[in-house]
């Protein structure tokens, strides 16, 4: 009785977990961006708002066309926007930073190949007290000598302990092949000429360069309170009367190819460098492009991780990236070594180059690395200041509104033939540039 007593209150046991078995995986067939709202400023900025009240911050950053495309003289466009933050028309430098501090924020601008960015990283209710101080760094910088010779003198010791390393140097020289060092993205860092930039010269580039016209601003976050604030007081700022930066020639379409190889005194490690200029992002085929990136070398899993690092055991990590810029896109892989394994690294990239070329993917690897572009592509738009990166890089780039919803439908349609196809046009060995710093 008291047997049958107990196992009538037993339990059925849950059906075994089979660890061997992976989780079912759905495919992701769509991606959605938050809409935003675009008003244009009467002054001719564009402010665009990407509200997300989940948490109470939000980022601030203001885009102007005064990158490194735009200056007429060498590291003006770094140097500019490393010293809008140390000294206004009322604040010096250490009252703007303590300023900053005391409420918790981040304030900084730093300038790319095409824009300077001045982003604001603050706890919502703070925006009101902060903005004040934004636009008076955004529009009124002073430039003084002793903080530019300061800075100066920071950014040269930098980059003489950059330039000691071959990664930089093999970097610096694929950007001159590529390019040309006549063009802005080729250009080396001089530290005689940039020791030499003045003040006045700061000043004019800012007052030519730092304009409301052609600015974009990005508010998100929790922002919904605060945007008109935004856009009446931004709305203020106005042009000066210097003339814009003087338009520059893009780079050429053709560029050298084959070896170029750069003397580091003691190295015996070699950075390669190795790629080509490749179509803009605007192009049809661009998300096909990418998944054949992804393919050779842009995940753990690519080819070329597993041949160079797997197999062969030649270094930690190799990459292959597209690096886009509003004037040229280029294929850059990347990867250091050991100096006597330099040619047969470059041999194995040759290889796994060819490979695309002449052998299709099968279905499994194809399938693993849709999977992988399309989870990561989700994986980057999880918070709304990744949202805002997102929609940034559409607008800046002049993409199309459904880009990433383009990109999704492509990848998900793309064909083992239809990246073969690609190899073919874009990654024989001898369109190839390579450059290889060190190692001897």
């Amino acid at each position: 009785m008291l047997v049958a007593y107990l196992t009538s209150y037993i339990l059925p046991l849950p059906s075994v977990l089979n660890r061997l078995q992976p989780p079912p995986t759905h495919p992701l067939t769509s991606i959605t961006l938050p809409t935003p709202t675009v008003s244009h400023l009467p002054n001719g900025a564009r402010l665009h708002l990407l509200a997300n009240a989940a948490q109470p911050v939000l980022r601030l950053q203001v885009v102007v066309p005064a990158g490194k495309y735009q200056e007429p003289s060498p590291s003006l466009a770094q140097l500019t926007a490393r010293m809008l933050t140390e000294g206004t028309a009322t604040r010096t430098a250490r009252q703007i930073a303590d300023e900053v501090a005391f409420y918790g924020a981040s304030l900084d601008c730093e300038a790319g190949a095409d824009h300077a960015t001045l982003t604001l990283y603050c706890l919502a209710r703070h925006l009101p007290t902060l903005l004040p101080l934004v636009q008076e760094v955004l529009a009124a910088p002073t430039f003084p000598e002793h903080e530019l010779l300061q800075m100066q003198t920071r950014i040269s010791q930098n980059m003489r302990v950059e330039r000691q390393k071959t990664s930089f140097r093999a970097s610096e020289e694929f950007n001159r092949q590529l390019f040309g060092e006549e063009s802005p993205y080729g250009r080396s860092f001089n530290e005689a000429s940039f020791a030499a930039i003045t003040a006045d010269q700061l000043r004019a580039f800012h007052a030519a360069a730092y304009g409301p016209v052609g600015a974009e601003i990005f508010l998100s976050g929790d922002v919904t309170e605060y945007a008109a604030g935004v856009a009446e007081l931004l709305g203020q700022w106005q042009a000066s009367t210097a003339a814009a930066p003087s338009a520059v020639l893009p780079p050429a379409d053709s560029y050298p190819t084959g070896l170029v190889t750069v003397p580091v005194e003691g190295s015996i490690q070699a950075s390669l460098r190795m790629g080509r200029r490749w179509p803009a992002l605007t192009e049809a085929q661009t998300p096909e492009l990418l998944l054949l990136v992804k393919v050779l070398g842009g995940y753990f899993g690519s080819r070329l991780m597993k041949n160079i690092r797997e197999d062969k055991g030649y270094t930690y990590g190799i990459h292959a990236s597209v690096v886009a810029r509003e004037q040229a896109t280029a294929l850059v892989i990347g990867t250091d070594v050991n100096g006597d394994r330099a040619d047969a690294t470059r041999q194995e990239i040759a290889y796994e180059l060819e490979r695309l070329q002449t052998e299709l993917l099968d279905e499994d690897e194809l399938e693993t690395v849709k999977n992988y572009t399309l989870g990561k592509l989700l994986g980057e738009t999880a918070t709304v200041f990744e949202q805002a990166d997102k929609y940034r890089h559409i607008t800046l780039h002049g993409l199309r509104p459904d880009y990433y919803q383009h990109l999704v439908r492509q990848t998900q349609a793309a064909t083992a033939a239809d990246l073969q196809a690609l190899a073919r046009t874009y990654l024989s060995p001898a369109d190839m540039l390579t450059v290889v710093a060190g190692g001897s």
